[in-house]
Parts: structure tokens; sequence; C-alpha cells
């Protein structure tokens, strides 16, 4: 198989599979370790692909934020099944932290029958959650972010920075092993890690797709989190990598 066309079926392979080893495209390709050792190297070098623990993925920079409308046609079953596993670890008369985005609707709209105290960053959340009496809501105030819908800027920083919730939910645009949690601008990520810094359990809820997937600036490493919930269709190399981590890995659906 000449070069040329082996490197597109490589490509083909990356844009199919979240996380891939060398014994995998081997196999994929029929092409010998050394060769396809070789190929990664120009790919690298070409600024196409990145390398992490476990193996080889595209590379997924993410330089600005995704609406909220984008957002919601992306992975909908994996998030349903990501939320079910995140409200069973809320309690009657817990105070909650919930971040921004469609992963964090989906879990607001399965605690409605909890006596709560939520404070959220998120309009949609807040104004949905503002309709059960038996739940009390925080906004945590300032700038709208257009792309979200949800509050940014010191107004809110300052209001989470004075509060000491049970359980901190944060969402991502991309997370990785090495890179951590990241977000496309320093504002975000600063709100974001005043989120999670006084929780007593701090949970990320990531989907698989957005694994290998990064920003500009770093929210926080994993091992600072004490959970990650995500679905089933991350591949068995990524979890066992990080069943090794800090955190506690919990495979929903």
């Amino acid at each position: 198989m000449k070069g040329y066309n082996r490197l597109e079926q490589i490509m083909d392979f990356l844009k199919s599979h979240n996380l891939v080893t060398v014994e995998q495209l081997v196999a994929a390709t029929n092409a010998s370790p050394a060769t396809i050792r070789r190929d990664l190297i120009k790919l690298d070098q070409e600024g196409v692909i990145s390398r992490t623990h476990g193996g080889v993925t595209l590379n997924r920079f993410i330089p600005s934020q995704p609406t909220t409308v984008e957002k919601s046609q992306r992975s909908l079953q994996e998030k349903q099944a990501i939320a079910s596993a995140a409200a069973a670890l809320v309690k009657p008369g817990d105070a909650i932290v919930l971040d921004a985005g469609t992963t964090m609707i989906e879990l607001a709209r399965q605690i409605t029958h909890l006596p709560l105290r939520v404070i959220t960053s998120d309009l949609h959340i807040a104004l949905f959650l503002a309709e059960f009496k038996q739940i009390e809501v925080t906004i945590i105030g300032g700038r709208i972010d257009d792309s979200s819908q949800s509050c940014i800027g010191e107004h809110g920083r300052r209001l989470l920075q004075n509060v000491w919730p049970d359980l901190a939910f944060l969402s991502c645009n991309g997370w990785d092993l090495e890179k951590g949690i990241t977000a496309p601008t320093e504002e975000k990520a600063a709100l974001k890690r005043d989120l999670i810094a006084n929780a007593q359990r701090r949970v990320l809820l990531a989907d698989s797709s957005k694994y290998g997937a990064w920003s500009l600036f770093n929210i926080a490493h994993l091992d600072s989190l004490t959970d990650i919930i995500t679905d089933n269709h991350l591949n068995d190399d990524t979890r066992r990598l990080l069943g090794k981590t800090n955190p506690r890995l919990t495979i929903a659906g």
C-alpha cells in the first residue's frame, strides 16, 4: 500500500475512533508497527495528531465556545445516561452547584423530585428549576455569555468562592488525561475553577466524544476531581488509564 493511501486510511480510522493504539492501526492497515510509527511521527510533525497516554488522537483543539444549540444536537443518549448516573449521587437536602451546559440541563430534569438548594450559572437551568417549590434556586449573576446563555465574570466568581456545597457538577468542551479539563477563554476557566473549589464532591460530567479535545486555558487536572462520569463509548485503553487516576470513574449506560 502506498504511503499516501495508508495515511488516508489512518486518518479515517482516527476519525471513527476516539483514541487508537499502534496495534489497532497495524490491524486496520496491515502495515508493520515500524511503518505505522513513522507515519505517526509525520502526522505529529504536521500537527494533525496528538500523542497521549495509551495512543494517539486527532488534534482536536477547540478555539471557541460552541453554542447551546450546537451542543444540544450532540450525543443526546449519552448525556441522558450520564445525567442519570449523576442524579444518583444527589440526596434530599443537598446543596449542589450545576455548571452550564446541555448535560447539566439533563441532570436538572432528573432531580426535580428532591428538596434541594441549587446554585447555577445557567439561565435555562435556573428558570426550569424555579418552577419546583421544593428547590431553592440561586443564580450566580454577572454578565451573560451569549454562546452558552450562562453567567460569567467576577460577580459570579465571588459568590462561588463563598459557598461550600455538597456537590459541584462540572461540564467541559474537552478533557484529557495529560491536559486536564480546559476552556476556550481565561474568564470561563476561572469561573469553572471556582465552581468546584469548595465542594465536598467534585464531579465532571463529560461524554466520551470530548475526550482528547482541549482548549487553551486549563481549568483543573483530573486528579483534583473526586468523580468522573462518562458514557460507555470510551475505549478500553482510556478506561484503564483513567482507572489508575484519583477520581472515581463511572461509566454510564
